[in-house]
């Protein structure tokens, strides 16, 4: 019996080593949790101490009721888990990786309010204490909390969690926000209330709890990455909004309350407001990158160098403000229709800007509205005025008259117009063809006469060139005539002074024997007037004799001839005029040594004979004169 005993006992000792799980699982309800994972537990029905089922709304127990349990089985070791009232499931722990954030949906808990979508957080230790959670008033449903990276005890009969990415926001980008849930935006707004403290949307209860409004939102996220709850946000990328160096950006916004305008009574096109109000804002945007909300704000690019403007089919400048202008047909006087393009320079000044977008809307406006009629309908009416060819050549002032007419146009817009210039001016090709063959015409005349000038250069080079080819001959030659011209002169020279010379001598002769006649035959009658008119006779005699050798000597000796008369007749005036004469003869006769009694004395027996013998003895008396003269030389 003892060894039968024996026998029995090692059997249920080895039964017990092979199959102690069983046997402790059987008999004591051990239940063993390994480290890595939890265990579920469903209770299968209730002896005693406990409600029996759960409410119809319910599907887990948390108060020992049959069903799925809320209090879930942590790693260890537990009894009395028997297995006819008890099952659990081993499951492992719920694990988010770095980058990624867990999304929690409850399948059970109160109901969420009506307009509601998703259930506010609970205290239950980030949603591991289940029993927490329900007890706490935790919502059925998606959950407005989440669970980041790590390892959580999740009781999967209660939640399910959904694995996503973290929200990054890229470089250079930002994120727009549109809310799930939460208040109705005001009416009136696009968007909800600028709400401050939710970490960037990551704090989703305290967005809700603030009073945060589902929709749109103003406020945007900037670059970086964001533990975003997408069941209550939804995220979308958008570039930053860049305002390029050379321009201002103007804010229109289309948030905030109505703004009171702050440009006074003078402007009256628009509500320009401060920078947070609705409308457009008084303060532009320099160059720069800018966190704005498309959907909440809109901003204007306004160039604020100086804009080219170019009314022309073939050309058209970058910023293709003027793709849509064309060049100009306008009609002169005289019928003809033309072609015209024209460039506008402007500027925008930085602080007239939103004046200026207010106003027009856009840039884009201030051209199609303004400038396109304005400019187009000047030159229509200005080429009226005018035919083609006469347009054409007042060019200069036209485009000055142009630039005075629209700077004052564009000033009442708040725009400076800095140039207008008149590009290509097409006239008509027939009126065109006219003024080229004209032009043709005068230009072949031009040539012509250039050839024609060139023909007579080439003939004076020719001509110039012989001409000093026989410049040696010409000079000998002109030596030769100018030799013999002033050999040939001082021969006339040397003649008519020879032929003066004698003409003078004899004229002196003749003279001189004239008044020697006249002295002698007077010299009874009246001998001091004889001695006075042939002093007078002398005087004269020697006055002609100088005159015709020199006009200096001839001055001289006249002067010395009216000093001697002068002082004659001052004599006959103090002396009286016979006295006188008797002085003058004696002092004469004795200068000249004249003898009184003549050396030969002729005479005739008859009075006939006394005249032609008084005339030979002159004569005689001239003869003897010339040889003693002979002599004496």
């Amino acid at each position: 019996m003892t060894s039968i005993f024996d026998f029995w006992w090692v059997l249920l000792l080895v039964l017990t080593v092979v199959f102690y799980k069983f046997v402790l699982r059987v008999f004591f309800g051990m239940v063993i949790v390994p480290e890595d994972k939890i265990g579920l537990v469903t209770k299968k029905f209730v002896l005693f101490g406990a409600d029996k089922s759960l409410p119809d709304s319910r599907i887990i127990a948390t108060k020992g009721e049959a069903g799925f349990q809320a209090q879930s089985l942590a790693p260890g070791l537990y009894w009395g888990m028997w297995i006819w009232q008890f099952s659990v499931d081993m499951t492992p722990f719920t694990i988010i990786p770095e980058g990624k954030i867990g999304l929690v949906l409850s399948k059970d808990g109160k109901e969420i309010p009506t307009g509601r979508i998703l259930a506010r957080k609970v205290e239950s230790d980030n949603f591991q204490d289940a029993k927490a959670f329900l007890d706490n008033g935790g919502q059925k449903g998606r959950q407005t909390a989440f669970i980041t990276s790590g390892s959580y005890r999740i009781n999967t009969y209660l939640f399910e969690i959904v694995i996503i990415d973290q929200v990054k926001i890229y470089e250079n980008m930002i994120g727009i926000v549109t809310a799930l849930d939460g208040e109705p935006i005001q009416q009136g707004q696009i968007a909800g209330k600028n709400v401050e403290g939710h970490n960037n949307f990551q704090d989703c209860d305290f967005f809700l709890e603030s009073g945060g409004n589902r929709g749109l939102q103003p406020q945007v996220m900037l670059a970086g990455s964001y533990y975003i709850n997408t069941w209550a946000y939804q995220i979308e990328q958008n570039p930053m909004t860049d305002v390029p160096i050379g321009y201002v950006g103007v804010v229109i916004s289309y948030i905030g309350e109505d703004g009171q305008d702050v440009t006074g009574d003078t402007f009256k096109h628009g509500n320009i407001v401060s920078k947070g109000q609705r409308g457009v804002w008084m303060e532009p945007l320099g160059p720069g990158k800018y966190a704005l909300n498309k959907y909440t704000t809109k901003l204007e690019p306004v160039p604020t160098t100086n804009l080219v403007l170019n009314w022309a089919n073939a050309r058209s400048e970058s910023h293709d403000l003027d793709k849509n202008l064309s060049t100009i047909t306008v009609r002169s006087k005289d019928g003809f229709p033309f072609n015209l393009d024209v460039a506008q320079i402007i500027h925008v000044p930085a602080n007239e800007a939103p004046k200026v977008i207010a106003r027009f809307g856009s840039m884009t406006n201030l051209v199609s509205q303004v400038l396109e009629p304005t400019i187009g309908n000047y030159f229509r009416n200005s080429a009226q005025d005018s035919d083609v060819i006469s347009f054409l050549s007042t060019r200069k002032e036209r485009q000055e008259s142009a630039k005075n007419h629209i700077k004052t146009v564009l000033d009442e817009y708040n725009v400076n117009a800095v140039d207008t210039l008149i590009g290509d001016i097409v006239p008509p090709d027939s009126l065109m063809k006219t003024l080229t063959d004209r032009k043709l015409a005068e230009e072949e005349q031009k040539t012509y006469q250039t050839q024609k000038m060139a023909q007579e250069q080439r003939q004076g080079m020719e001509k110039e060139t012989a001409i000093a080819d026989m410049q040696k001959e010409i000079v000998r030659a002109s030596q030769s005539v100018e030799i013999a011209q002033r050999t040939a002169d001082a021969t006339v020279k040397k003649a008519e002074g020879d032929a003066t010379s004698l003409k003078l001598n004899v004229n002196a002769e003749a003279e001189a024997t004239k008044m020697r006649a006249n002295a002698e035959a007077e010299a009874t009658k009246a001998r001091a007037g004889a001695q006075a008119e042939a002093t007078k006779l002398n005087a004269s005699a020697e006055a002609e004799k100088i005159s015709k050798t020199g006009l200096a000597e001839a001055e001289k000796i006249m002067a010395i001839g009216k000093s001697t008369a002068e002082s004659y007749q001052l004599q006959v005036s103090a002396m009286g005029g016979d006295n006188f004469t008797k002085y003058k003869i004696t002092e004469e006769i004795a200068k000249g040594k004249i003898k009184v009694i003549p050396d030969v004395l002729i005479s005739g027996s008859n009075g006939s004979e006394g005249g032609i013998s008084g005339l030979l003895g002159m004569k005689l008396m001239e003869m003897m004169d010339t040889k003693n003269e002979e002599k004496n030389i």
